[in-house]
């Protein structure tokens, strides 16, 4: 289809004026009035998805004619995104239910029973129900923004090749009865996850935009791996002398061998083992070891991290700055199609928009009621009846704030001795003193468990631990109460720390009287056999659970560590893209992972395999039987996944680069030499690098915030960089509009 045949124009089409000299004098008259109040409508639409789009930071880069804007709204509407949001999570968690099943409660290869699979046809079944949503998902896209801009945009291309080889892929597997062992289209599915996160399409391509600078340090540490290899293996060549060769022996005895064990040495995984043979034998051998950390760990893999902190200092910040411009241009673009609808002077250097027009246009708009709220007394307190372009954005800065909550009032008591009261429990010195209560009690705990930590469960008396916890529990009760009296209901609920310690309260309450209506009061000797769910002790413990986290109510009084916490929720959610990534890179690699050691790992006793070689009775220190970690391998994807987070944390993950090379094939050294530069290398790295960056402007930020009693408005987590965003141009904003591909100016 034609850009031009596709194209709104923002004034009155020209088939509209063109009507005139075809139809009669009353005939044209109300061709012209039903033509015009066609094309306001048409108008009023456009500037409420354009406004929304600015809301949400969306392109307005699509289509807008009248059927595409309904089609549009839908699309984007609370119930296809959740629908959408849905089947991304449904195809996803097939894996934790699709043959190899994790259905079973271990995965340890000893004690494992056979799990369930679903018959053939039931997962496929939801996995073909997802692929029809997700072809219903990428034509709508493809029809939104159009074909001609369809063919640049290579992401929706790839999701159409994702989609058309899942589908052949589901159809061989139905062909061969589910019985076939590789899936292609299992690899695949992070990808739906992918493509529909535009901030996790913008951290994937600044990682690749930052991968030239980490291939150089990384094939530097290439050189640096190879090079002491190389000289390890002369300075432990094998001598005639068997007692002295263990250093050669265990770690050295071939090229694999030594690059693994100093590539593990890289990572401090192995160290001082490797060390130790032959620092027993000279202590001068340590020197070598010493400066190969040294070279490798202190300085290339914290330059790597040096590299990515520069490479991605201000990425938070462009993000934001292209944010802010496609707010402001969705804002424009829909001042510029309603200045359409007042007509103005040919001689006007200016346009306008009425404040009539503008109020239909938020009546239809979905947003925030206070946002909307305030722009409407904005627009009632302006004395004039036209807005200019700057007053029209100035309007809409509403957006970029966001309203500090009111507290509901305290209420107001007549009797002298109430008010005294109200004053005393209201105090912040009374929150002072339960913060010093909930010390008490934490201590108290802390005093049993060290006093009992070495007795019997039948020697254990629980009186005192029972008699405190009721106390400090009745407490707790008290304070709830004679805050709610100071306060007022509404008013302490108001408050996320009161819900939180009242709500704990509550349940503290409800377990400490099921306790004594099952075991009855604490007494001397307190050690009533097992009835019910839960035996004494563990009812017991279950409540000092509680009290230790309640005892998290503090962090709100003390202001640095209330900053310190605020600042990494809020990271959380600037940093959930990274963590969309991870799982999109954990859940290809626990695939991979399935498909390449599926049932590699054997439990002694039960070995077929013809390269393990090891003795049930002599097992090797340090091994992956001696140290019994069975339940970690590959044989379901939630035993994958475990499998591969211990070996991103990199303790002890030589172990497993034994075990699996024993048990299947040397080569599957590169599986988790590839898992640990991804994740271990690139990722946290990633991860350490924007902690840094968000954290250290956060934190100067908000040290130096003016108190929140002397604001009106906070800003949002996305514009905390407020203060340091150019706002764009109106030459920019104009050569973007004029470059859409949907809409044509008049002007």
């Amino acid at each position: 289809m034609e850009a031009g045949a596709e194209a709104e124009p923002l004034l009155p089409p020209r088939r509209w004026r063109a009507a005139r000299g075809l139809w009669g004098a009353g005939g044209a008259a109300r061709r012209a009035e039903h033509g015009a109040g066609a094309d306001n409508d048409l108008y009023i639409n456009q500037a409420v998805v354009f406004i929304e789009d600015a809301i949400q930071y969306r392109s307005i880069n699509h289509r807008v004619d009248s059927r595409s804007l309904w089609l549009y709204r839908w699309y984007y509407s609370r119930t296809c995104q959740w629908i959408l949001s849905l089947t991304i999570t449904v195809i996803l968690a097939l894996a934790f239910v699709e043959e190899p099943s994790s259905l079973t409660v271990t995965s340890d290869v000893r004690y494992r029973l056979p799990p369930w699979n679903p018959p053939c046809g039931l997962t496929e079944s939801l996995e073909l129900l997802c692929f029809l949503v997700f072809v219903a998902d990428v034509s709508v896209k493809s029809y939104l923004i159009g074909w001609k801009e369809f063919w640049k945009n290579k992401w929706l291309m790839a999701y159409i090749l994702t989609l058309t080889v899942s589908l052949m892929d589901w159809i061989v597997s139905l062909s061969f009865s589910c019985r076939e062992s590789l899936r292609i289209r299992r690899i695949l599915r992070p990808f739906f996850l992918l493509q529909n996160s535009s901030m996790m399409k913008k951290t994937l391509k600044s990682i690749n935009s930052t991968l030239p600078e980490m291939a150089s340090v990384v094939l530097l540490l290439a050189v640096h791996l190879s090079l002491f290899t190389m000289f390890a293996m002369l300075l432990f060549a094998r001598t005639k002398d068997n007692q002295q060769d263990k250093e050669w022996v265990v770690y050295f005895r071939n090229l694999p061998d030594s690059l693994t064990s100093l590539l593990v040495l890289l990572t401090t995984a192995n160290n001082p083992d490797v060390m130790i043979p032959a620092y027993s034998k000279n202590r001068a051998y340590s020197i070598f070891f010493i400066l190969f950390t040294v070279l490798g760990n202190l300085f290339l893999m914290n330059l790597l991290t040096a590299i990515i902190y520069n490479q991605f200092r201000g990425y938070l910040l462009k993000s934001v700055q292209s944010s802010l411009f496609r707010r402001r241009l969705g804002i424009r673009a829909a001042f510029e199609v309603l200045s359409t609808l007042k007509e103005t002077p040919a001689s006007a250097q200016q346009s306008y928009v009425s404040t009539g027009a503008l109020q239909q246009v938020l009546q239809k708009v979905e947003m925030d009621s206070r946002c909307k709220q305030a722009i409407l007394r904005s627009l009632k307190m302006c004395s004039c009846d036209q807005l200019s372009a700057a007053q029209f954005q100035k309007l809409f800065e509403e957006l970029d704030k966001d309203a500090i909550k009111q507290h509901p009032p305290s209420p107001e008591y007549q009797s002298h001795f109430m008010q005294k009261l109200q004053f005393a429990f209201g105090h912040p010195y009374f929150g002072y003193l339960g913060n010093v209560v909930a010390l008490a009690n934490i201590i108290s705990i802390c005093v049993v468990l060290v006093m009992d930590a070495d007795k019997q469960p039948s020697e254990r008396d629980d009186f005192f631990l029972g008699a405190i916890n009721c106390f400090f529990i009745l407490y707790y009760l008290l304070e709830m109460l004679l805050k709610i009296l100071a306060m007022g209901l509404r008013r302490y609920l108001s408050y996320p720390s009161n819900r939180f310690d009242g709500l704990l309260t509550v349940i503290l309450l409800i377990l400490e009287i099921s306790t004594f209506a099952v075991y009855g009061f604490p007494h001397p000797g307190w050690r009533p056999e097992f009835m019910g769910l839960l035996s004494l002790w563990d009812m017991v413990r279950l409540v000092n659970m509680l009290i230790v986290f309640r005892f998290l109510r503090i962090i709100p009084n003390m202001k640095f560590m209330a900053l310190v916490v605020t600042t990494l929720l809020d990271l959380v959610k600037n940093l959930r893209a990274f963590a969309g990534i991870l799982v999109v890179v954990f859940y290809a690699f626990a695939i991979t992972g399935i498909m390449l050691f599926q049932g590699a790992v054997v439990p002694l006793g039960n070995t077929s395999a013809a390269n393990t070689t090891f003795d049930n009775s002599t097992l090797q220190c340090g091994t992956y039987e001696q140290l019994e970690y069975w339940p970690n391998n590959f044989d379901d994807f939630a035993a994958a996944v475990v499998t591969l987070w211990d070996v991103m944390v990199v303790n002890n993950w030589q172990v497993f680069l034994d075990a699996f090379s024993r048990y299947s094939s040397p080569w599957a050294k590169v599986y988790f030499v590839a898992w640990w530069l991804i994740s271990s290398v690139i990722w946290v790295n990633l991860f350490v690098a924007l902690l840094l960056e968000n954290f250290i402007h956060k934190w100067d930020r908000r040290c130096h915030r003016e108190s929140l009693s002397d604001i009106e408005y906070q800003r949002t987590v996305e514009l905390m960089f407020r203060d340091v965003l150019e706002e764009p141009t109106e030459e920019e904003l104009m050569e973007k509009l004029h470059q859409h591909p949907h809409l044509q100016l008049c002007r």
